[in-house]
């Protein structure tokens, strides 16, 4: 699994956004979903580096295609 290092939460929202998810619910942790996935971010920063590489996979980005919306 690639790592993203040093990505601040509100960053990614940004660009799910981009590619589609909208925010469901927030509290600690905020809730996205495109309408068939589910994606969960937790609210501090930076996101782990693993977390947020399993994060762009399971919203079917590459890290690549992530880090060029960043």
């Amino acid at each position: 699994m690639a790592k993203l290092p040093g990505v601040n939460h509100l960053d990614a929202i940004r660009v799910l956004k981009k590619v589609g998810f909208e925010v469901a619910r927030q509290s600690k942790h905020i809730v996205m979903t495109d309408g068939t996935r589910i994606i969960t971010i937790p609210r501090h920063n930076p996101v782990n580096a693993i977390t947020m590489g399993h994060i762009v996979r399971d919203a079917g980005l590459t890290i690549e295609q992530f880090r060029q919306m960043l």
